[in-house]
């Protein structure tokens, strides 16, 4: 599972800290919000950083947002973990899994999956989802921890209650597996479908995966072309990949080569380079391996 990237969006709210602020420090905050609305971002991470000296710590969040993307100010990824920290410390839980992607991915910081896992937790314990996910995946494999399947299913879990929807798709990778949890493919089902609904494109491509075997699910052709092709849509290589494989693998009236060669060629665009190679043969089962399911 490919983690957050280490930006987000810029908070604009009051101060998540539990002590007072001088007001002055709050209204450097609010006119940074202003100026950061009106595309004066320069004048918009002065003001951040003001607010953030004076004790207003989610300016100190905005303001490694504006390092982090290099908006502002000139991009220093050490610069945005600096004032991450402060604001975590500050309980700014988006800056804490800012902070744990940074350890995670080794951005701004040297790569340390127990720091990683010491502030996504932190961040998922103050109500940052996102956090659970990404601390859920470190369970999983094992980094920084001490590999806990049941645990990451418990954290996905409790992810994908709060919203976050790629953490319902690899709850539903924990129930088709059978990680963590019983294995219950309707139960993945039930999971995926929330994933893909929520928009996560993989998700879909899961789901017409159990469609086309039946697990969990009715058995159903057309749904799985349905999702197969929402997946592609949506920008999943592997929904496309999937798609061309079934045309090409069918036998009979579903059996279509031309249409085939369509969704390998959009998998090769998407970057799956087996799609590109399938793209290039001359489409035929013998050449393809399987479908594609994504983790």
């Amino acid at each position: 599972m490919k983690l957050k990237s280490l930006l987000l969006t810029t908070v604009f709210s009051f101060s998540l800290t539990p002590f007072a602020v001088a007001e002055s420090a709050k209204d450097l905050f609010y006119q940074g919000v202003k100026a950061d609305r009106q595309g004066n971002v320069i004048h918009a991470a002065k003001l951040y950083e003001q607010a953030c000296n004076g004790g207003e710590i989610v300016g100190c969040h905005n303001l490694g947002n504006a390092y982090s993307n290099g908006i502002g100010v000139k991009q220093d990824y050490s610069q945005a973990v600096k004032f991450y920290e402060k604001a975590c410390n500050g309980g700014v839980s988006e800056s804490c899994h800012n902070l744990g992607n940074a350890y995670f991915n080794g951005i701004g910081v040297k790569q340390d999956y127990s720091q990683a896992v010491k502030f996504y937790e932190k961040a998922c314990n103050s109500g940052a989802v996102k956090g659970c996910d990404n601390l859920g995946h470190l369970y999983s494999k094992g980094q920084g921890v001490k590999q806990n399947h049941a645990k990451a299913a418990q954290l996905y879990e409790k992810s994908c209650n709060g919203g976050e929807v790629v953490a319902c798709h690899n709850l539903g990778i924990s129930y088709d597996k059978g990680q963590g949890v019983k294995q219950n493919h309707a139960r993945a089902a039930q999971f995926f479908d929330k994933a893909c609904n929520g928009g996560y494109a993989a998700g879909c491509s899961n789901l017409a995966l159990l469609y086309y075997s039946g697990k969990g699910v009715e058995q159903s052709h057309a749904k799985t072309i349905q999702l197969f092709d929402k997946a592609c849509n949506g920008g999943f290589a592997g929904g496309c990949y999937n798609l061309g494989f079934l045309y090409d693998s069918s036998q009979g009236d579903l059996q279509n080569k031309s249409t085939a060669k369509k969704y390998y060629s959009k998998a090769c665009d998407l970057g799956y380079t087996q799609g590109c190679d399938m793209q290039k043969k001359t489409q035929s089962i013998k050449h393809a391996i399987n479908f594609f399911q994504a983790d």
